[in-house]
Formats: structure tokens, C-alpha cells, sequence
């Protein structure tokens, strides 16, 4: 009854079926083990982040380049405010502002950009704080230069003058004649009244949209997988209906086999 087993057209069924379940498997495996390699890094940039308010600020040099282990460690530098500038569509809880965002110039010329606060509302200029005069020594938590699109991050271009979309370098080195560290912090306590800005946990290590559709593509292999396996048997099946009727001389041998392939059709079309 399962000689048709051994014919050339069911040979290359089984081999699709062999080689299929295995792929279907290993790639829902490995989609599930990104999505599990991103709530690691979610559970330890939590731990991390908190385990960095109650650690001793450190040289900023000591800590560059931002990487994950040193975002949101906490640093201190010293030197004189600059030019300031303004981040509108900012959120902090559910209330929209913007932040205040001041460059630091150190000794060795370059400029640290400093979030010195967050305020309510639009950006307003005449409403922000002045920063300090004088030499001053700030610490606050290391964040890395930002990407629009990313965390919130506005990508719309054609701001108004003294406002920045991104805290980066390459956005701000076209607004200041100096040299701007790729790093920037924001201020353990705000300044002159402004509320601080807690630091962000590095990119990629959050429970984002990327993990979720990590979580669902592992879901579509599998499923994947147990289709292939399901139509394999319906095709079986059939096949076996057929013969069973062609040895009990309910349809002649020559009308089952046609009658099978306009089967195996229809069944490839309902997969497809």
C-alpha cells in the first residue's frame, strides 16, 4: 500500500519535509535565543543602572569610549559653560518639554555637552536657566551620543535657531567651533531649579520592538514547522484513500492516479 512511497515525486516530498522541519526549528531556536539574549541585556542594564547611583563619580577620560558597561556610570569634568542650547520633544513621565543643554569647555579644548535640566512646555529660550560663570566642576551620569530615530530621539530637521534635535556629536560640532566629546551627561541633580534627566539605558538593551519581534518570529518558525508536518500527513493520507480504493475496485488504478495528482494540486495550493 506505501510503495508510492518509493516513487520519485514522494522521494522529493520527504527530502523537502527532512530538510524543512530542521531549518523551521533551528531558526525559531535562534530568533528565541536573540530574544532571550535582550532580556539579559534589559535585566542587567537595570541592575547596572542602579548599581551606578551609589558608585563614586569618576574621570571622564576614565570612561570613554560610551560603551554598555560605561553608559550611565557616573563622571564629573571640569571646566567653563558655553554656548547653550535647547532639545525640544522631550517627555519626562508623561509630561512633554524640552531640556537644557549646555556645553562644558575642559581644558584640552573640547566641549562636553551637559543636559543641566528639563522644563515644561515648548522651548523657550528666555525661559531657560543661565548656566554658571566661572570654572565649574559638574557630575553627572555618561550617556552615548544619540541616533534620531532611536529612543524617542526627534528626526525632523529645520529647528529653529539655538535648538538641537539629537544630543550627538555630529549634530552639534555644526553649531559650535570646537571640537564636542561623542558622549554627553546629564546632571545627577538639576540645575538652577530644573528637574533632572535620568540617564537611558544603553541602546539594544531594552525590551524595545525589536525584542518583541524577535519573540514573534520564533513563534512563526515553529508554527512554520508544524505545518509542514501537517500537510506532509494530509498528503499521505489522500495518497492512502486512493490506493485503498484502487485495491477495492472502487475506481480503476489509471482513474486514481490522476485523481491523486489533482489532489496533491490542491493541496499545494491551500499551502501556498
Amino acid at each position: 500500500m506505501y510503495r508510492f512511497l518509493l516513487t520519485p515525486r514522494w522521494w522529493g516530498i520527504n527530502v523537502f519535509v527532512l530538510l524543512a522541519i530542521p531549518f523551521c526549528l533551528f531558526m525559531g531556536s535562534w530568533q528565541l535565543g536573540r530574544f532571550e539574549e535582550r532580556m539579559d541585556n534589559h535585566r542587567s542594564a537595570g541592575e547596572q543602572a542602579e548599581t551606578a547611583k551609589h558608585e563614586a563619580a569618576r574621570p571622564l577620560d576614565e570612561l570613554l569610549p560610551v560603551d554598555k558597561e560605561t553608559s550611565g556610570r557616573q563622571t564629573t569634568a571640569t571646566g567653563q559653560y558655553g554656548r547653550q542650547l535647547l532639545v525640544p520633544g522631550r517627555k519626562l513621565g508623561d509630561r512633554s518639554g524640552y531640556y537644557v543643554l549646555t556645553l562644558l569647555r575642559t581644558d584640552d579644548g573640547r566641549a562636553l555637552p551637559v543636559v543641566r535640566g528639563w522644563l515644561p512646555g515648548d522651548a523657550d529660550a528666555a525661559k531657560a536657566p543661565a548656566a554658571p560663570r566661572g570654572e565649574v566642576t559638574v557630575t553627572g551620569a555618561l550617556q552615548a551620543s544619540e541616533t534620531p530615530g532611536s529612543n524617542g530621539v526627534s528626526t525632523s530637521g529645520g529647528l529653529p535657531e539655538g535648538q538641537t534635535g539629537a544630543i550627538s556629536a555630529a549634530s552639534l560640532v555644526n553649531l559650535v567651533p570646537y571640537d564636542v566629546y561623542d558622549a554627553w551627561i546629564t546632571l545627577t541633580k538639576g540645575d538652577a531649579g530644573m528637574k533632572a534627566v535620568p540617564p537611558a539605558a544603553p541602546q539594544d538593551t531594552g525590551l524595545n520592538l525589536k525584542a518583541f519581534q524577535n519573540l514573534g518570529y520564533t513563534g512563526e518558525w515553529f508554527v512554520f514547522a508544524g505545518f509542514v508536518v501537517f500537510m506532509w500527513f494530509r498528503l499521505l493520507r489522500r495518497e492512502v484513500e486512493f490506493v485503498r480504493d484502487a485495491e477495492l475496485g472502487l475506481v480503476d488504478g489509471e482513474e486514481a492516479a490522476p485523481e491523486s495528482e489533482r489532489t496533491r494540486e490542491t493541496a499545494a495550493s491551500q499551502a501556498e
